[in-house]
């Protein structure tokens, strides 16, 4: 977070003045030369952060509109919003669910349905129309819909529990072998059998509609007349089953039939009946599997003539022995075509010799409707380079390491077995494959798509119920040499919308842009996961930080969300350090039975930053409220840890930095975990204490005011030092210096000290380069942009040998590595080549190069920061947000001395633009001199501009 979010009170009610000029300078660009009815639309409409859901957790909805306007300065003063049972009533402006009437308010976030209690299952249509600064009205929004949960058990309508009765096959290839690293010899192991389960029913009148309400302990897939129902994959999102689990919401209409109808529906083991991975993993339960998959289902369906029906899943359900012989969400995929069974979805399937569904009474928490984005097929990649590796074996090289599988189409006798071996990595010869992260190791199963052909044509064929991540893939079993248009690899991934955009003058730069996408957007399946392929784990410290990066460049706003309750229905209670109270608090990982520990501080702060940096994007009050107990609780727990010294004696540290191995080079970790740990708590306190003054804790506030200068002393007693051989002074690492000076842990009289010895080490020492892991790396360049070195944050940035960016991507990467080793040394590419948390350091793009940064002055970015630092080697940017309140833009331009932006300001918000490069006397906005009493009052030498389209100039 920038420094300067946390400012004196009075210095944030100056920033929160978004007064309306009635004039920008002499350019005659008047607010009141337009109909407002003509110069606002409705660009989104929302209803709890999504357009028309199927479906909404809770009765209490939240409005949204993002509204695009002509003119400057434009703002909301109040709006309407009337929700009514139909759309005909909409459009004659009659609310009969509710009539907010106008509302004398200037949100256009996350406004609260205040109407009666809101039935359940049921389909709202609503609409908005607001007035502007002027008091003039717009005209009505179209018209928009939401759809409420199921209320209940009684919401089911007896539908029941259904498993695979009997485990019936046969097929030789149903077993894998198991072996980890402390294994001397591998064990035959199976997963649990698939499900193929069907029904039949009749159908005798006109449908009106048709829902599918479906829960999947496991991963599903639902068909009805042989068509697949929707276009996601590995459905639902994974969770802490026991407490909580996910039912997703299809429409069914378009595939029923008059008279006869069959469902279908296949089943996998997901992570729910994950049974063989990590089996004697010490951080993990004894048993990671929650119990053999199960699917519950009922489909409501509405007659034209107003009379309802449903079909459940119970005991007329019929089981059919399927060709998934295999499925393990680490292990991979077994298909054996000789056991397909065609037509098993399909109405004229004769299914009288198959035995009925087993009805069980699974593992399973409290059962909620999944409003997340579905997991999906995001993009198809064919193969860049397919050649012969050394063993004779043809190698598929797809020139991108993504998450996902591959489809494959083959010609084989009847009974080939043809296995796709996946990796991250060739051998350095670049003739073999390296399976380093997918050979098994800690997970004890190697990552392998195997198909066994049905018959001697032509066959195709895809998983559905595994993911891997891979570059490379190894064919065995085939007699001739592979084509490019028989294999292809899909992306697959939860479809959050991408919302922001970073490019500059420097490819260098903008491929490190890049890099950071695919490596974030590898790792969201329902989680944000630490890797694809070895462990996909919900580690807490690598999901906070990479968070912010995360948020400026995608929409999690309900992805985040759903995290945040996986973090919290994760959470055990455990004494404190010297408080032997009992407190409630996360473990490393979440969700899922791999645990690990009760989590460190600078893992488990992630319960109190993703909250704190979904409110700062966002603007989401409710967000604090939900968890602002569980956060001081939290916190009480951490200040339990507090020594005689007044530091927090708890940490993991900065994980990853340069040549570092926890068991083999435990030294390379320079800045000891309990100094970052403590730097993180002294920033944690003052994030609480934003909370406390959203919440209306004064008394609360003035316990953490004592706590945070009580830290601030001890730190600065403990940890600071001279640098060895200068007059200059630091916190003995680079990244101990770069968390204090980020969060204002220096002293006002060291600061400039502290930079120079934060200089020092880089330059001096390290010889251009850094030091940092996970922690360190995300605040290094935006700290050192901070404090007048730009310059310097570059060169570090784009350094051409080890430990840099510029060093991983020049040495091939497409994704960032887990590891910083010095990969010229010929060593081969061990570890996890797909890790996130190395993405978090790209936050500096939109924050510090872009200059874009959310206020906590008035979050969500209903005032924001525009205020770009440039180094001298970057000539343009052109950064973008779609924020909530719409497009955020700011395009630079640099040309000698002269420097220019064209800004895009979203309706109803304003910007501050503190103009720290400027020379003074020669800003202009849209060609105009600024004088500081023509715009927008501001605060010291700022300048606030309300919404529209602007040009700002200025000498450097």
């Amino acid at each position: 977070m920038p420094k300067n979010l946390f400012l004196p009170l009075l210095f944030l009610l100056l920033l929160c003045t978004c007064g309306r000029a009635g004039k920008i300078a002499d350019t005659g660009h008047w607010a009141a030369a337009y109909s407002a009815q003509e110069a606002i639309v409705f660009e989104r409409l929302l209803c709890n952060y999504e357009e028309n859901p199927q479906v909404i957790a809770g009765d209490r909805p939240q409005f949204s509109w993002v509204v695009k306007a002509t003119g400057y300065n434009r703002q909301q003063t109040a709006f309407r919003v009337l929700v009514a049972s139909s759309p005909e009533l909409l459009a004659k402006d009659e609310g009969d669910v509710w009539d907010s009437g106008k509302l004398l308010s200037t949100s256009t976030t996350h406004n609260l349905f205040e109407g009666p209690a809101l039935a359940a299952g049921r389909r709202y249509n609503w609409k908005v129309k607001i007035w502007d600064e002027a008091d003039v009205a717009s005209a009505w929004s179209p018209v928009q819909f939401f759809t409420t949960g199921l209320g209940g058990e009684a919401d089911w309508d007896d539908a029941q529990w259904i498993t695979v009765p009997t485990d019936e096959r046969t097929s030789e290839h149903r077993f894998r072998f198991f072996q980890t690293g402390a294994m001397k010899e591998p064990v035959q192991v199976s997963s649990f059998p698939a499900g193929y389960f069907r029904r039949t029913f009749e159908v005798k009148k006109k449908i009106a509609s048709a829902r599918a309400y479906i829960v999947g302990l496991g991963y599903y897939e639902l068909y009805l007349n042989g068509k697949k129902i929707g276009d996601q994959v590995l459905d639902p999102a994974p969770s802490n089953y026991d407490k909580t689990s996910y039912y997703v919401v299809l429409d069914a209409k378009e595939e029923l039939l008059v008279n006869q109808n069959t469902l279908g529906i296949k089943l996998g083991s997901g992570f729910y009946g994950q049974n063989l991975a990590f089996r004697r993993d010490p951080e993990s339960a004894k048993s990671l599997a929650y119990g053999p998959p199960a699917v519950r289902m009922t489909l409501k369906l509405i007659y034209e003539d107003g009379t309802t029906g449903s079909i459940v899943t119970d005991s007329k359900w019929k089981s059919i022995p399927g060709p998934i012989v295999f499925d393990n969400i680490y292990g991979g995929e077994t298909y054996d075509a000789r056991f397909e069974q065609q037509g098993w979805h399909e109405n004229d399937f004769d299914d009288n010799i198959y035995q009925k569904v087993k009805i069980t009474t699974p593992v399973v928490g409290t059962i909620v409707p999944q409003v997340i984005p579905p997991i999906r097929k995001i993009k198809a990649l064919k193969p860049r380079e397919i050649f012969r590796g050394e063993n004779g074996n043809w190698i598929l090289d797809f020139g991108q390491n993504i998450a996902g599988w591959i489809r494959m189409s083959v010609k084989e006798s009847e009974g080939t077995k043809v296995q796709l071996q996946l990796t991250e990595a060739l051998k350095r010869s670049g003739n073999a494959i390296h399976l380093g992260s997918t050979g098994g190791g800690a997970s004890g199963l190697s990552q392998q798509l195997i198909y066994v052909c049905g018959s001697n044509e032509r066959e195709t064929w895809e998983p559905g119920f595994t993911y891997h991540g891979f570059r490379y893939a190894e064919i065995t079993g085939i007699s001739r040499r592979p084509e490019k248009d028989d294999f292809t690899a899909f992306l697959v991934s939860t479809d959050v919308r991408e919302t922001g955009s970073f490019q500059c003058s420097d490819s260098l730069v903008n491929r490190m842009a890049e890099v950071s996408k695919w490596t974030v957007i590898d790792n969201l399946h329902g989680i944000p996961e630490d890797c694809p392929q070895r462990e996909k784990c919900g580690w807490l410290g690598d999901a906070h930080a990479t968070a912010e990066f995360i948020l400026y460049n995608y929409d999690v706003a309900a992805f985040y969300e759903k995290y945040m309750n996986d973090i919290r229905t994760q959470f055990r209670s455990v004494k404190g350090g010297n408080d032997k109270n009992k407190f409630s608090v996360p473990t490393m990982i979440a969700p899922g039975r791999r645990t690990s520990t009760i989590a460190k501080l600078d893992w488990g702060i992630a319960a109190i930053y993703l909250p704190w940096y979904h409110y700062l994007h966002y603007g989401n009050e409710q967000i604090v409220s939900e968890y602002y107990a569980d956060m001081k609780q939290l916190t009480a727990y951490y200040l339990s840890f507090k020594n005689a010294d007044g530091i927090i004696e708890n940490g993991m540290g900065d994980w990853c930095p340069p040549r570092w191995d926890r068991k083999s080079n435990p030294s390379a970790m320079e800045c000891h975990p309990v100094v970052s740990a403590t730097a993180y708590f002294y920033d944690i306190l003052k994030v609480m204490r934003a909370f406390s003054e959203v919440m209306g804790e004064k008394e609360y506030a003035g316990f953490l005011d004592s706590e945070i200068e009580s830290l601030h002393t001890a730190f600065n007693r403990v940890y600071l030092e001279q640098v060895a051989g200068t007059n200059y002074s630091w916190y003995g690492s680079q990244t101990a210096t770069v968390m204090a000076l980020q969060f204002g842990l220096v002293p006002e009289e060291e600061e400039e000290n502290v930079v120079n010895g934060l200089v020092y080490d880089i330059d001096v020492v390290n010889s251009g380069h850094h030091t940092v892991g996970i922690h360190g790396n995300r605040y290094l360049y935006s700290v050192l942009s901070d404090h007048g070195m730009a310059d310097l944050a570059y060169s570090v940035l784009t350094h051409p040998d080890f430990p840099s960016q510029a060093f991983v991507l020049h040495t091939g990467f497409t994704t960032w590595p887990e590891r910083q080793w010095d990969w010229s040394e010929n060593i081969e590419f061990g570890n996890s080549l797909n890790h996130p948390m190395h993405s978090g350091f790209a936050a500096y793009f939109h924050e510090r190069l872009g200059g874009i940064r959310p206020m906590i002055a008035d979050p969500g970015y209903k005032q924001f920061v525009i205020d770009p630092i440039i180094p001298k080697t970057i000539n343009y940017a052109d950064a973008e947000i779609q924020s909530p309140y719409g497009l955020i833009k700011n395009n630079w331009r640099k040309e000698g001395d002269s420097f220019s932006m064209k800004l895009s300001i979203p309706f109803n918000t304003s910007a501050i633009l503190p103009l720290t490069a400027a020379k003074a006397g020669t800003v202009k906005v849209n060609g105009t001199e600024w004088k500081k009493d023509t715009f927008a009052p501001s605060p010291m030498d700022s300048l606030t501009l309300g919404s529209g389209v602007y040009t700002v100039s200025f000498e450097l």
